[in-house]
């Protein structure tokens, strides 16, 4: 069982980056446990958290985590300013950023197909915009369209579309996922030796 310890700024990262993580371990046939430091606060929460957990790591000593993954929305900044401001933190443990360019619900609307399979309608992968809340509104009339009703702004059925997505075919829409995707299996590769 590997241990991997989550940093979030919401609860859609959480399902989100969760879904996605179980479904790249069990690629590889991983069990893991997660760890969830923090789900709520935003992006300045997120750095501010994951600097004292580093520190209490420090302190503590062994057992660390496997693996301590990091999820923030770019916010229109960018992948790499985004990457900048969390920094190469120093860890006893590898680090991985998650970071949705510009939002992470994007990611849910990328495979139309695992759409379809979970509420018998597609939907087009949409356009990469700097827009607040967009794709948050657009996965809520996607899932009304297709007759659904969103009570959680339609993240409660991240698992479902996660599952049922064609990973690699989402990736290649989108360079924030691509970049999560590739190095979350280039890590769990790594274990396998």
């Amino acid at each position: 069982m590997r241990s991997i310890a989550l940093f979030v700024e919401d609860d859609a990262h959480e399902k989100i980056i969760g879904a996605i993580v179980w479904k790249i371990a069990a690629e590889f046939d991983f069990n893991v446990k997660f760890d969830w430091r923090n789900a709520v606060g935003g992006h300045g929460k997120v750095i501010a958290e994951l600097k004292v957990y580093i520190r209490d790591l420090g302190r503590q000593g062994a057992p660390w985590p496997d693996l301590i993954v990091v999820a923030t929305d770019a916010n229109c900044k960018g992948l790499n300013e985004r990457s900048r401001e969390i920094g190469p933190p120093d860890a006893p443990a590898p680090v991985l950023l998650a970071v949705p360019d510009p939002h992470v619900e994007r990611w849910l609307l990328l495979d139309g197909a695992a759409f379809r399979a979970v509420f018998g309608r597609g939907c087009q992968a949409p356009d990469r915009k700097c827009v607040r809340k967009l794709y948050k509104r657009k996965l809520i009339e996607e899932i009304r369209a297709a007759g659904g009703t969103p009570f959680l702004g339609g993240i409660e059925y991240a698992e479902d579309i996660v599952h049922h997505m064609d990973i690699d075919r989402a990736a290649q829409a989108d360079e924030s996922l691509q970049r999560f995707v590739r190095d979350l299996r280039s890590t769990f590769r790594s274990w396998q030796v």
